[in-house]
């Protein structure tokens, strides 16, 4: 079948791209191999972590382009990245709203006791801002061993319980304490737990697992149950908030019209010329290929497959693109592996132009309906950053206005 768009990984920046296209194409497929990388870290959005404090989001933007001309936000720019920005927010309208304190980076509780920065927070975390440590008490499960309550009520100097779960194996996974918190009875049961335990909290904090589908359901219910407000903490992958936001991307694109080839992953390109003339996708024994007007490629860095390395160099396997990348192997990190500067092979990625097009180390177009978008792009550290969502959002929208434009 031929479509107007072909967006080749199911990422944040790929999703993000098929949600722009959708918007004014009929027809669209998205490919992937698994769900990207939302299920296992995004637990909020960041868009720039390092910003010094109480600076609002777009003067920080407008300075890092400023200080920082090759970096993915300096292609996209600043209104582009708040316009994406708010695409993104329409899809998570009340109660399970993604928002912002005063368009200003929030500091949030970690699993691991801490405090780190980020920009838009689910509805169920917003207690984790600004706490007040006397009045917290911080909730694990026995069996869980992705989130350990005292460990993290010891760095706020707070209170932390763990409580036995009689309806629950020994071992507990993310998701299926998730699906447990979805029932009635086994909130009512915990709920009774907790409020015999309090010492005057009045706000418990839970590990992010307060069910896959209403979340704020769960969460208003454990605080009419316990008599105390209750918020979420990030923790370990699986990120449950990741999965919920792949899977409202999922059924706002399905309801679109959007053909999904989930556990997929592209084998080959077909080329001719500057064009690509299709896809190959190999479901073992059988070969199928697709074709459209326009191709997105958002296939993440080297934890999504889209980029791969060999003794010698890092290579793009779906389309060949030539990378920007250190010289040699020896370049690859700095003298100390953990000196906390981040290593040179980070900022390795597809070089691109003005509008998101691969080109080579001269500058000249390479494929002329072909457009890259996401951490697979070059001149950036998003991992230290804390920009890993922020530059898949803002890609994977302008990427697809591009195309679409085109």
């Amino acid at each position: 079948m031929h479509y107007d768009l072909i967006v080749i990984g199911m990422g944040l920046s790929g999703l993000m791209a098929a949600k722009t296209a959708a918007e004014v194409a009929e027809r669209v497929l998205i490919i992937g191999k698994g769900m990207g990388s939302l299920c296992l870290f995004s637990n909020t959005i960041d868009v720039l972590g390092q910003l010094p404090d109480g600076i609002e989001m777009k003067e920080g933007l407008s300075r890092w382009i400023r200080e920082h001309p090759n970096h993915p936000y300096s292609t996209v720019g600043v209104e582009k990245t708040e316009e994406a920005i708010s695409s993104f927010i329409s899809l998570f309208p009340p109660p399970y709203s993604l928002q912002t304190i005063d368009k200003r980076n929030s500091l949030l509780l970690t699993g691991a006791g801490t405090l780190r920065p980020t920009y838009l927070v689910p509805k169920t975390m917003i207690g984790g801002v600004c706490l007040t440590k006397e009045n917290t008490l911080i909730v694990g499960f026995k069996g869980f061993k992705d989130f350990y309550a005292r460990h993290v009520a010891d760095q706020l100097k707070c209170r932390g319980i763990s409580l036995q779960l009689s309806d629950a194996s020994y071992e507990m996974s993310a998701t299926a304490l998730a699906r447990l918190m979805e029932r009635e009875s086994f909130r009512e049961n915990i709920g009774r737990e907790i409020k015999k335990q309090l010492h005057g909290e009045t706000y418990i904090g839970f590990p992010a697992l307060l069910g896959m589908h209403d979340p704020v359901h769960v969460k208003e219910d454990l605080e009419k149950i316990i008599g105390a407000g209750v918020f979420e903490i990030p923790i370990l992958p699986p990120s449950i908030p990741g999965k919920r936001i792949f899977n409202r991307f999922k059924e706002w694109l399905i309801q679109k019209g959007v053909t999904f080839l989930l556990g997929k992953s592209v084998s080959n390109a077909i080329l001719k010329g500057r064009r690509c003339e299709g896809i190959e996708v190999l479901h073992p024994p059988v070969t199928n290929s697709y074709s459209a007007d326009r191709y997105i490629l958002a296939t993440g860095r080297f934890i999504g497959g889209g980029l791969k390395a060999d003794d010698e160099r890092v290579v793009e396997p779906t389309f060949n693109l030539p990378l920007f990348q250190p010289e040699s192997r020896e370049g690859w990190f700095k003298n100390s592996f953990f000196s906390g500067i981040p290593h040179p092979i980070y900022q390795a990625g597809i070089l691109t132009d003005s509008s998101l097009q691969p080109v080579d180390e001269r500058g000249d177009q390479i494929l002329e309906n072909v457009w890259v978008a996401g951490t697979i792009l070059a001149h950036h550290h998003a991992i230290d950053e804390k920009s890993k969502e922020g530059i898949e959002i803002a890609t994977g929208y302008i990427a697809a206005k591009y195309a679409m434009e085109k």
